[in-house]
């Protein structure tokens, strides 16, 4: 068995969630049967494979920033500069 480190480690989320904050007290349970709740403020969370929970507030605000709002898609952007580069390339390749 290893033995915890005593330094420091450095972290990062690795997931894009959707998010939302409540206005009003919120509970459900889940597919899987676990009950989830939170307040005003609190953020309900959901997951690229449709689950959602609530997360509390100041740990949802430690952990995650905001990018850009949901209905910003970035993906074609990104798509966009990749396909500059290649004709780039290519001109550059061929002159």
């Amino acid at each position: 068995m290893k033995k915890p480190s005593t330094e420091w480690n450095i972290y990062r989320t690795r997931f894009l969630v959707k998010a939302k904050q409540l206005t009003q007290p919120m509970s459900f349970i889940d597919p899987l049967g676990r009950e989830h709740s939170g307040e005003a403020g609190d953020y309900l969370v959901e997951w690229s494979d449709g689950s959602r929970r609530v997360a509390p507030r100041q740990i949802f605000e430690d952990v995650y920033v905001v990018m850009d709002s949901a209905e910003q898609s970035w993906a074609p952007a990104d798509r966009e500069v990749s396909m500059r580069r290649r004709v780039a390339s290519r001109t550059q390749a061929t002159a």
